[in-house]
């Protein structure tokens, strides 16, 4: 069957695109995408919302010390940059110009969408650019959203565990819905769906590592139409691989995150100086369309999107695209070389580093890929052998950055990598030496950057959410703070070393207890070990820590007193990590020391202090804690 051409139509103040799977209708020159026909559904973006909030792109930003700006982005020009039988690709431009002073975004913004024949679906992206002469400007968060039709959608999918049946946007409101104390967090009391009642809804319960993500969608009903966002790459991302972003939530919304601080903090802001120039385009991301006249076959709908991520990635990338700021696969270049890791006191040969991370970044700190926000990032897993190759990198000059699992902290290399055009940089053996100065006197949970290695506790089952029970994702219910309290409720977490297990008796996030009158309580963990001789000299307390926010975290040997204090950090974090239902945010690595004189033969007690009080959502998710020896050269 013939492929129909793509029809390109002006019609008054609309846009039509037309390859008779797919018609888009977009506003001009705004950009605004309102209308999608597909699969006999005449449009599936919402016709309650507002033509400007049914598919957009936003971005909230600031200037510096100002307050936090949100806005829609949209083009003043329109223009056909590219037509022919089998594509078309148009622009919807804004353009910043310096020389008028004003408070406006300091930031030319051009949104394109791309539609081709034969393909039931299209793609979007933008191109962003700061000028000459830009004033300073923070940019905290931009996204690409989408608001379905709500008497159609109801039905999502992020995994193939994670797929349910969604409230309303009505079931939020009072009378329907009660906010709790998180604000996005919402208990259905009375929904239009009563087997939802009892539940709890929080769009960040649906969130994704970038790792792990890549397509997300929701499926409507009369027609039984699929909507789905498929990221390609997450070159364009902020944060690397492990940064986790909103996919979708109740309106039936579907995101595309491309650049945020969620779960991380204000630490992953890109803050643009004065004059500064910049340019990175965002996508393209495929939204991708798919249909069924057979409702018993509705879910092969998200097993047929699986596979289009599939086809997408391997088309990665893209040969259609019409702008010289997107380079091809013959404009990139490539990087390979093999990972080990060297600890003697594991292994007296290399360790090859079997299923690590290895990335290209343009930041210089070791972690820093975590924040780094402005260019582009490109992450590979290695091997069982520890052999690795990125493909597809844009020519430029980045910092070699890498993590193993098992193995504390980050990898840099200390030599920047060259990537030029149409060839491949050969790295040979790289070896990371995590840090270590002694042999392991104790070590509680398992260093893979997160707090999946402790107890998660069961949801109370007030604050429900059904697709999570019986999950290995349980830290995604809501209100799992309130139940160290009911553990603990006279007394804090009592931590034997050689007696108590971390996935039963460690607490997953050290936060506060809950008192009397409904007051949150400072909480002091207490390790107990012991010691058959101390070695004269200082040992060393490896602290990795998956998350932190609003901490005051001190900790003291033997007795809690000034005299005794090994260290202390006061407001530690912002990621907002238990709030937001999550088990990782921003990785830190701490090395303390602990002077032998603190010490004692025989039984010993580490205090680990949650100092602040009254927060009910502050805390510490701790990925691994490791006492070390002193070396005997020490």
């Amino acid at each position: 069957m013939a492929k129909e051409k793509v029809q390109l139509v002006t019609k008054g103040s609309n846009v039509i695109l037309d390859n008779g799977l797919v018609r888009l209708t977009i506003s001009k020159p705004q950009g605004y995408l309102i209308g999608i026909q597909y699969g006999g559904m005449d449009n599936l973006l919402d016709l309650k919302s507002s033509e400007s909030s049914r598919g957009y792109w936003d971005i909230n930003w600031n200037l510096p010390e100002g307050q936090d700006r949100y806005q829609l982005l949209n083009g003043a020009e329109y223009s056909v940059i590219n037509t022919s039988n089998d594509s078309v690709e148009v622009s919807f431009r804004s353009s910043y110009d310096p020389s008028i002073q004003s408070t406006k975004l300091p930031l030319s913004v051009d949104i394109r969408y791309i539609l081709r024949s034969g393909v039931s679906g299209f793609h979007c992206y933008s191109i962003y650019e700061r000028p000459p002469g830009c004033r300073a400007f923070d940019l905290a968060q931009t996204r690409l959203a989408f608001k379905l039709r709500r008497d159609k959608f109801h039905y999502m999918a992020i995994t193939d565990e994670k797929q349910r049946i969604m409230p309303l946007p009505e079931d939020l409101l009072p009378g329907r819905g009660k906010q709790l104390i998180v604000p996005e967090s919402v208990l259905l009391v009375n929904p239009i769906n009563p087997d939802l009642k009892g539940e709890v809804d929080d769009k960040y319960q649906y969130s994704m590592d970038n790792q792990d993500g890549g397509l997300h969608g929701w499926i409507g009903s009369g027609p039984i139409v699929g909507f789905w966002i498929i990221f390609p790459s997450h070159e364009f991302r902020n944060g690397g691989p492990t940064k986790q972003n909103l996919t979708v939530h109740t309106g039936p919304t579907c995101l595309a995150m491309f650049h945020g601080t969620h779960y991380i903090g204000n630490e992953i802001l890109a803050h643009f100086q004065e004059g500064e120039t910049w340019r990175k385009v965002f996508g393209p991301i495929f939204v991708y369309l798919n249909s069924t006249s057979d409702a018993s076959k509705a879910y092969n709908l998200w097993i047929d999107a699986k596979k289009q991520r599939l086809l997408q990635e391997a088309a990665w990338p893209y040969d259609f695209v019409s702008s010289p700021y997107y380079l091809t696969a013959n404009e990139r270049g490539s990087a390979t070389g093999r990972f080990f890791v060297q600890d003697k006191f594991v292994s007296s040969s290399l360790i090859p580093a079997k299923y690590a991370y290895i990335g290209l970044s343009s930041a210089r700190t070791e972690g820093g890929w975590q924040t780094e926000s402005k260019d582009y990032q490109f992450w590979v897993q290695t091997d069982s052998k520890g052999n690795f190759t990125v493909n597809n990198v844009v020519p430029g000059v980045y910092g070699l950055h890498g993590w193993v699992p098992g193995f504390i902290g980050d990898y840099l290399d200390k030599t920047l990598v060259t990537i030029s055009a149409g060839s491949q940089t050969e790295l040979g053996n790289l070896t990371y030496v995590p840090l270590r100065n002694g042999q392991t006197v104790w070590e509680i949970g398992f260093p893979d950057r997160t707090a999946l290695g402790c107890y998660v506790p069961d949801v109370n089952p007030m604050y429900v959410n059904k697709l999570f029970l019986n999950s290995p994702e349980k830290y995604r219910q809501y209100g799992l703070w309130d139940r160290y309290t009911d553990i603990h409720p006279e007394s804090d977490q009592v931590f034997t070393v050689g007696v108590n297990d971390p996935k039963k008796d460690w607490f997953f996030a050290h936060v506060d207890r809950r008192g009397p009158d409904n007051k949150y309580l400072p909480t002091t963990w207490t390790i107990k070990f012991h010691l058959d001789s101390v070695i004269k000299g200082t040992y060393n307390l490896r602290l990795a820590i998956a998350s932190a926010t609003r901490s005051d975290l001190e900790i003291f040997v033997n007795y809690i007193d000034q005299g005794h204090l090994v260290y202390q950090e006061m407001n530690l974090g912002m990621d907002n990590t238990v709030c937001r239902h999550g088990i990782h945010g921003l990785y830190q690595l701490f090395s303390i020391h602990v002077s032998s004189l603190l010490l004692i033969k025989g039984d010993n007690s580490m205090f680990l202090v949650q100092s602040r009080g009254g927060d009910p959502v502050c805390g510490v998710l701790y990925d691994y804690l490791r006492l070390e020896a002193p070396t005997s050269s020490s």
